[in-house]
This record gives C-alpha cells, structure tokens and sequence, in this order.
C-alpha cells in the first residue's frame, strides 16, 4: 500500500480501457452514489448482454477472505481480474487492455514509478485497483453502532437497542452475522427465490445457462438447471447448492435491493424473509426457523440494521483519465 499505488487503483477503478470496448469500467457496476454497488435486483451486463446476480458493494470486501457470491476468489487482486475479464461483467482480453495501458503516457510513468516496470503490466493493475478498493471502509466514527460500541451510549435510539437485543437474541441474526464485519464469511442455503426475470427474459436465461456451462457442470445438470447453485459450481458437492457466502451488514442502508439475486426490496422484506423462516430449499440451513416477531419488533430490527450503517453514504468524485496518444 502506498499513496501512489491507491492514487493510480482510483483511475484505474474509473478507466474504462480496463473492459472489452471502453465501457464497463469498475465504477460502472460500484457505483459511489449506489453505495459502491449497482442498485438493480441484477446488475448490468457488459452491452449486449446482461448479469445473473445482484452486484455487491465494494465497501469492506478489503477484510473478506472470499469474494464473490460464491466465494470462488481469496483476494482483491483476483476479483478485480475476474470482473475485468469476465464475459458479461468487463469482458476485456487481459493482453488488450495491458496495451490499452501502454499507449497512455500518463499510466507508462506510474507503472515505472509504483512496480518498477518499463511498462504497464496488466498484473500490477489489478495490484493497484485492490490497494484502491482496501481504502473504501467505513468510518467507525460515522456509524451509530460503532460510537455505541466505543462507549457512546447516546449513539442508538430505544429502537435500535431493542433491535440489538433482538438481533443478539431472538431473531439470532448474529448466528451468521457475527465479528466487526458482521460476517460469518461461511456459505448457508436461505431458500431465496428465483428472480422472476429469469422466467420471463430470454436474454436473462441465456445469461442463466451460459453460466452454467462455463462453471463446469455436468451436462444432465446443465439441461435441468433452473437456480443459482452459488457455492456448488465451486465445489460439486450435492450439499452445497444453494449456498452463497454471507454478506457483510455494514453501509447495507445504501445498499437495497437483497440477496444474491435482489429479490428482496427492502430491509423490511428482508426481515419478514427471515420471520418466516426463509424460503424452501433442500440444503436449506436449520439455523432459518420461524422467529414469531411482532409488527414492533420487526421495526426495532430494522431501525437497529440501520444503524450498522455510515449516518450519510461514502461518496467520492470521478478522477481526471489521462488520454492516450500513439507510441512515438
């Protein structure tokens, strides 16, 4: 980490060049003004195309040690190239955009002068973005639950305490959402439903089978499958499909819609999903059970959900994109 490196990862972060045709940079799915996410139940696709899942803030995922729904990378470095390259997200070939770099005088100087290198190296990019994505964290002193935490005992309402004890007790959220991050960082089946346009949207479903394929599973998986298996195409294990890591509740009031698949609108809904016990699946996690909470309560949950978050959004202005001009 240095000052230099994170200062180049935020251009890079911006820089379209960075995708197959100059138009999907990073910021184009972590929006700041959507809480470094993308605020569409699915995100936008590469043109041409559209994406199967929800996309995730960027915010904190410098402490996670999985990234991804489906936890299929360990650090930034590799999510950064995943989603760059990726076929409906960046969609970029890694030697095009390395060239990309190389013709823009103003990125040749920072790659010397950060990595030592007389050129651009696509590998120091994704060094750069990831150094850029492990400064985008909460502020503690911004954040209800952290000053209570740290001995403000004025910084939650009566209804967020009650929503604390709630979530401690007997809602059990802290069962999975536990730690400073509020994550177990494991993988649980919640019986989430399917996105509807997945039913209804020939583009979606090709999308929806597509992934499939390049996942690796099996051809009489391939023909019959109808949901996000998340963890499974990692592991192929019968017992893990269904299963998405857990999501960090931090900033999470920027951050609407839900799931892995946004289906759920709002904190509200998101709670009345887990009231119910969740939805049905057969690797659904015994920890989902009915939690009979009333109308009152189910308020206090949210107002304490809510308090997990900055009290105003992390927003930040676009850099200045140096031009690229022809090698002399």
């Amino acid at each position: 980490m240095s000052d230099e490196k994170v200062e180049l990862g935020k251009k890079l972060f911006w820089d379209g060049r960075l995708s197959g045709d100059g138009s999907t940079a990073c910021v184009a799915c972590h929006m700041p003004q959507m809480g470094w996410a993308f605020t569409s139940p699915i995100s936008r696709g590469y043109p041409g195309t559209v994406h199967w899942r929800f996309s995730q803030t960027v915010l904190n995922s410098g402490y996670y040690t999985k990234l991804f729904w489906e936890g299929n990378v360990n650090s930034l470095e590799q999510q950064a190239k995943a989603a760059a390259t990726g076929a409906v997200a960046g969609n970029g070939d890694e030697s095009m955009m390395e060239m990309q770099l190389r013709f823009v005088p103003e990125y040749v100087e920072d790659f010397q002068n950060i990595f030592g290198t007389p050129w651009p190296n696509i590998e120091d990019a994704w060094k750069a973005i990831a150094a850029f994505q492990r400064t985008l964290v909460s502020d503690p002193d911004k954040v209800p639950f952290d000053r209570y935490m740290n001995g403000d005992e004025s910084a939650l309402s009566e209804s967020q305490l009650r929503g604390m004890e709630l979530f401690e007790g007997k809602a059990n959220c802290v069962a999975c959402h536990s730690g400073p991050l509020l994550s177990d960082q494991s993988f649980h089946a919640l019986g989430v439903p399917n996105n509807s346009l997945f039913e209804s949207e020939p583009l979606y479903q090709i999308s929806h089978r597509w992934q499939q394929y390049q996942k690796g599973v099996s051809e009489d998986v391939y023909r019959t499958a109808n949901e996000d298996m998340g963890l499974y195409y990692g592991t192929k294990d019968p017992e893990n499909k269904g299963k998405f890591r857990t999501p960090s509740l931090r900033e999470l009031k920027y951050t609407a819609p839900y799931m892995h698949n946004g289906t759920l609108a709002t904190l509200a809904d998101v709670i009345d999903f887990y009231d119910a016990g969740g939805g049905e699946h057969p690797n659904k996690s015994s920890l989902m059970q009915p939690l009979g909470l009333d109308e009152k309560e189910r308020e206090d949950l949210v107002a304490f959900l809510e308090a997990l978050s900055m009290d105003e959004p992390l927003l930040m202005d676009s850099p200045a994109l140096p031009a690229s001009v022809p090698l002399q």
